[in-house]
């Protein structure tokens, strides 16, 4: 993990946390499921996945023309608080 006051500030916002949990629970997710999901932009989600992929606690894979999001490995203990219901 790169820092955590980085990790801490991609946290720091409602939106992002609910993609997070989104993601945890669809494993492998498309930006455009994910936008669907919290009702943003394509374009506005996409953003906050990068914030999110740049604190490193997202990854994304590209699969043809489709980049699928997921949690990176090992989950950080902070994120994991986060996602538990």
């Amino acid at each position: 993990m790169k820092n955590i006051e980085q990790l801490m500030k991609a946290l720091a916002n409602r939106r992002r946390i609910e993609i997070v949990r989104y993601i945890y629970k669809n494993k492998k997710i498309t930006v455009g499921e994910i936008a669907q999901h919290i009702k943003l932009s394509f374009k506005s989600t996409s953003r906050h996945l990068t914030i999110l992929k740049s604190a490193e606690i997202i990854e994304g894979e590209q699969i043809s023309l489709s980049v699928f999001y997921s949690l990176r490995e090992p989950v950080h203990p902070i994120v994991k608080i986060l996602i538990v219901d």
